[in-house]
């Protein structure tokens, strides 16, 4: 008697808790702990940037209802590519989701690796292979080679992601749940340490260099938003593991609402302890690569503060590169899986039931964009092509709405949705304004994609 074998397909290994923790876990990376620095350098004032800081969680999470209202579309894994595919059709679904590999996705898993790396190289410098070439550029920007050190461990740090995730969905998320746990108690601390301290307020030394330029306005006010949303993205990353969730229709929109309230929380709390502590010239005159959290634990801790901190911030963007390996991989999964990208990402581990040659894909992507940029350029693009696409799942929802396809009861629809769009539109207009060379980049990659759909639907047609 000769038993049929079935192919073997992902599991719903995930619950409520580990989702919630997964959003948490991608959503904080690095940051919370230094992007204060470019805000205090714009001339808002301190109730201006925690404005910011409240207005960019609030759009934010107009944006996580937004989505609960497109989570009952679907059961399957991809999240938003899959969403706009339902909604939109293919060629949408699939210049998100090429502009989630060559950007969004790899960009993220790359600039954070980059951070995970260099705060690494704090504590233990690496030795620079490749410092013959550092000088080495293209178009004047990119300098592959500069920083091999960090580079070549960023790269090794996304393999090792990597070889867990493929290993296993259920063992790489009890490493996130452990690892987000920790940086939420860290977190805590830093508010507490904060919230405690009874000193003056640390100004600038008399002899240092004032560097508050610009007018406070709202240029700067939009730059600050733009600042804060790189610290809030990555919550939609949950929905691209829709099919490893258990009851995923009830346990997405959950986990994404909980998730960005707890953030919310917890930014806006920490950037009110760093500026009880530290005065805004003083965060003003650090530099680039300073971190705010460590200036004020070394003011407040001594020499303990900076090994907590580094500590600390290599939990945090350890973290959120797993989480990022996680979840990106899933979507490039269902693409393939749909016939829209390359054919093996659809195959599914005998063993370990895990999308591993995806994870192949994404881990190969985000290596070559380690070496293509500097962290800044990476996550500029990332919030520019980012928030076309929230913009456009909002409208989406609206179509789905008066299509009678969505019936459910949506926290403040339609207004929540309409003030996504209006907001979402705002920042990329500011965007596109003030960065322009950043996003003629995040376009160009976006749109190299437009050859692939055509060749995939070739392919599709001539099955």
């Amino acid at each position: 008697m000769s038993t049929k074998s079935t192919a073997p397909v992902l599991n719903r290994v995930l619950g409520l808790t580990s989702g919630i923790l997964l959003v948490i876990g991608i959503m904080i990376g690095s940051g919370v702990f230094k992007k204060i620095v470019p805000m205090s350098a714009s001339g808002l004032s301190e109730a201006n940037i925690i404005a910011a800081w409240v207005v960019a969680g609030i759009i934010t999470m107009l944006g996580a209802f937004t989505i609960s209202g497109l989570a009952g579309l679907t059961v399957e894994s991809g999240g938003e590519y899959e969403y706009l595919r339902l909604i939109f059709g293919n060629f949408s679904a699939f210049i998100f989701g090429w502009s989630s590999f060559t950007i969004i996705g790899s960009a993220s898993i790359a600039a954070i690796a980059v951070v995970f790396c260099s705060s690494v190289n704090e504590l233990l410098p690496f030795y620079n292979p490749l410092d013959q070439w550092k000088t080495v550029t293209i178009g004047n920007n990119i300098h592959p080679f500069a920083d091999s050190g960090i580079k070549i461990a960023a790269v090794a740090t996304i393999a090792l992601l990597t070889w867990l995730n493929y290993t296993g969905t259920k063992k790489a998320a009890t490493l996130n749940n452990i690892v987000t746990w920790a940086k939420m108690l860290g977190i805590l601390t830093l508010i507490f340490v904060g919230f405690l301290y009874s000193g003056k307020q640390v100004s600038i030394a008399e002899n240092a260099k004032q560097v508050i330029t610009g007018d406070g306005g709202a240029t700067a006010f939009f730059a600050a938003m733009l600042s804060a949303f790189w610290a809030y993205d990555g919550w939609l990353n949950v929905s691209f593991i829709t099919g490893e969730i258990k009851n995923p229709k009830r346990n997405v929109p959950i986990s994404i609402i909980t998730g960005i309230s707890i953030v919310l929380i917890l930014y806006v709390l920490v950037n009110i302890a760093f500026l009880k502590v530290l005065s805004l010239p003083y965060l003003a005159s650090l530099g680039d690569n300073d971190i705010a959290a460590a200036a004020m634990l070394k003011e407040t801790w001594g020499g303990a503060g900076t090994i907590f901190i580094s500590v600390l911030i290599l939990l945090s963007t350890f973290g959120a590169v797993n989480g990022m390996v996680i979840t990106y991989s899933r979507m490039y999964y269902q693409m393939a899986k749909e016939g829209y990208f390359f054919k093996k990402a659809a195959c599914v581990h005998q063993r370990y039931n895990t999308p591993h040659i995806s994870l192949l894909y994404s881990m190969f992507m985000s290596c070559a964009l380690v070496f293509s940029g500097s962290f800044d350029m990476l996550t500029d693009m990332i919030v520019f092509a980012g928030f076309l696409f929230y913009a456009l799942l909002a409208v989406g929802l609206i179509k789905m709405k008066r299509r009678g396809v969505i019936t459910q009861k949506l926290p403040g629809y339609p207004f929540t949705a309409i003030l996504f769009i209006v907001a979402s539109g705002a920042l990329l207009i500011n965007t596109i304004l003030t960065q322009p060379q950043q996003t003629l980049i995040g376009v160009i990659l976006m749109f190299s994609g437009v050859p692939f759909y055509f060749m995939f639907k070739k392919q599709q047609a001539n099955k």
